[in-house]
């Protein structure tokens, strides 16, 4: 078991633990105090709670070895897992505006304790800058998209979290109870934000979207260094990502009198590099004959 996966799946767990634990605290803070903003909050953390185990689940499947019915391994596992996660957060976001505008029509009568509200609020915000924090670190070493929108969600939760805290202060001191059910649809819309985020980044990564231009212009720069005509070596670059993997397929144009030793040659250095430039590739080269090519020497 790589330390990656052991990374991945230990922060899944402490996201469904805090998420756990934040849950309960509003709910009973919600519910007591009356707040719209306060139970707006427990929904954003239960569909946080549903997106952490979501991203347990795809993180232990995801790491399986590729086998016969999945050549290319389980990666796409992390995607359809953020997808999910998004569609959940943008549902979550509806159901908080349609909250928000039952008690601005007085269906809910206004909160009543602002105290417990503030201090529960206050817990939230700590714990969710520790978790999220750890999870953001996580997702960068390990490259996970399921790990990655779990930290977004947080992330936003710390925003959401903050942004009602202040309206409880105010309402306080102030007796505005109209902010408690605005604050609400506020945190609804920059959930719904994140929520479109995730979709839109896991939806290209599932339908075998290109890899960022930076990175595709990391690949040709490397390539063209091998070349001396450097213009017409490339004759195609398909690139997709699965999961953390990159996958690149380059189809090259060499020197017809290249020998088959030396065109292996130059496929491994190439690899190589641009493992080294990306991390995380799978990378597989076909070379055509071409009359107008000359390589570099292989320096091995």
């Amino acid at each position: 078991m790589s330390n990656f996966f052991k990374n991945k799946q230990l922060a899944a767990f402490i996201s469904v633990l805090s998420n756990s634990f934040l849950i309960v605290l509003k709910l009973i803070a919600g519910f007591i105090s009356g707040s719209v903003s306060i139970i707006s909050e427990a929904i954003h953390s239960g569909s946080d709670l549903l997106a952490s185990i979501i991203t347990c689940v795809a993180v232990h499947e995801s790491e399986k070895p590729a086998d016969e019915k999945h050549p290319f391994g389980h990666g796409k596992y992390e995607d359809a897992a953020g997808f999910i996660e998004g569609v959940i957060i943008i549902l979550a976001a509806l159901y908080i505006i349609y909250e928000a505008a039952r008690k601005l029509t007085g269906e809910i009568e206004p909160l009543n304790n602002s105290i417990l509200g503030i201090t529960v609020m206050s817990i939230s915000v700590v714990a969710n800058i520790a978790v999220s924090l750890y999870l953001f670190k996580v997702a960068k070493e390990t490259d996970s998209i399921a790990v990655y929108s779990d930290a977004q969600h947080l992330n936003t939760d710390i925003f959401s979290s903050l942004t009602v805290l202040a309206g409880l202060l105010i309402i306080k001191y102030t007796g505005l109870h109209i902010l408690d059910s605005l604050i609400a649809v506020i945190v609804a819309m920059v959930i719904l934000q994140t929520g479109i985020k995730i979709c839109k980044k896991t939806y290209d990564d599932l339908m075998d979207a290109s890899l960022p231009d930076e990175e595709i212009s990391l690949i040709n720069s490397t390539i063209k260094k091998h070349f001396d005509n450097d213009n017409s070596a490339i004759k195609d670059i398909k690139t997709r990502k699965s999961g953390k993997r990159k996958e690149i397929n380059i189809t090259l144009f060499v020197d017809g009198n290249m020998t088959v030793n030396h065109a292996h040659d130059l496929c491994d250095n190439l690899e190589k590099e641009i493992e080294n430039e990306l991390g995380n590739t799978e990378i597989t080269i076909h070379v055509e004959p071409s009359k107008a090519l000359s390589c570099k020497k292989i320096n091995k």
